[in-house]
């Protein structure tokens, strides 16, 4: 009888014990409730609902704050928070909360317009060391490096120094002092963007240079920078805040965050939440709007939460 014709007894088959390691090459669980524990992030949530609430304040501020935040009266001056005005008032008679939600217009714009004007100078500049010869370059460089080295509130104040002061002097300082961290971001992204196949196959086609650079060099080099242009419109705000602060930028009676700071730090002993309130709003628009840009470039890189 040959081996295949045996029969052999049945072999009892026990089951694996609980815990022990699962066969190779089956798929595992996925965690799903594990990872979206790990997705929440509350620093997040919280940001992206002030922004909300900022970008209320500057569409529909009568919505938020039905009042007047020009009107004045003495007779309810340094009224301490409470129902009748939940941040008091200052010494006019002002309510402060009011003026805190129709200023975020103008603290916004601040920071809007100069990164606007940072990004498109500085865009240009890098667009012109990126795609010209070394000596362009250089020469480009070397000046770049030189504003560098001057902070850039400091340049906002010699050019309010020169052109004098005013929210569109002051949106016009912080955003010429800004133009050389951009220009610096766009021609690296030029040089990457330049080398690449795609740009080096629409040159061999023959297109013309102006439609590589327009099709193909500046979308591709924009991306970063406006992600980049995120985060600094938080430092632009700041910065418009401290050149009104001095005196330099919005003038009062403007509902500017930055004057109202001015303002209240001279009764800072008897009513102190003329400037802890508006500071609080300022810090709170920084981070929150640094906290987003940061998310959007991690985001933009690939990087996993």
């Amino acid at each position: 009888m040959s081996i295949t014709d045996r029969t052999f007894p049945p072999v009892a088959v026990q089951a694996a014990p609980t815990g022990t390691l699962p066969t190779p090459g089956a798929p595992r669980p996925v965690k799903r409730a594990g990872r979206r524990r790990r997705g929440f992030r509350p620093g997040l949530v919280l940001a992206s609902a002030f922004l909300l609430w900022l970008a209320a304040a500057v569409l529909v501020p009568g919505l938020l704050a039905p009042g007047d935040p020009y009107a004045v009266e003495p007779a309810r001056s340094f009224e301490a928070p409470g129902p009748q005005a939940w941040f008091g008032t200052d010494d006019s008679g002002a309510d402060a909360y009011t003026r805190i939600v129709h200023g975020a217009a103008t603290s916004l714009s601040i920071g809007l317009g100069a990164t606007a004007i940072g990004v498109v100078g500085g865009t240009a500049i890098g667009l012109l060391a990126g795609l010209n010869g070394r000596f362009v370059e250089a020469s480009v460089m070397r000046v770049l490096d030189v504003t560098l080295a001057i902070p850039e509130i400091l340049l906002a104040l010699v050019v309010i120094g020169i052109i004098g002061g005013g929210t569109g002097n002051a949106i016009l300082a912080i955003g010429a002092g800004s133009i050389a961290y951009y220009a610096r971001i766009t021609r690296a992204q030029t040089h990457l963007v330049r080398r690449s196949g795609y740009v080096e196959a629409a040159r061999t086609l023959g297109l013309p240079g102006w439609r590589v650079l327009l099709a193909h060099i500046l979308p591709n080099v924009i991306k970063p920078v406006l992600v980049l242009a995120t985060i600094g419109v938080g430092s632009a705000i700041g910065a418009g805040a401290s050149l009104s602060f001095l005196g330099l930028g919005t003038p009062p009676p403007a509902p500017e965050w930055g004057a109202m700071l001015s303002a209240g730090r001279n009764f800072i002993s008897n009513a102190p939440w003329l400037i802890t309130l508006p500071a609080a709003f300022l810090v709170a628009t920084v981070l929150s709007i640094t906290v987003v840009g940061r998310e959007l470039r991690r985001r933009s890189e690939g990087r996993l939460p």
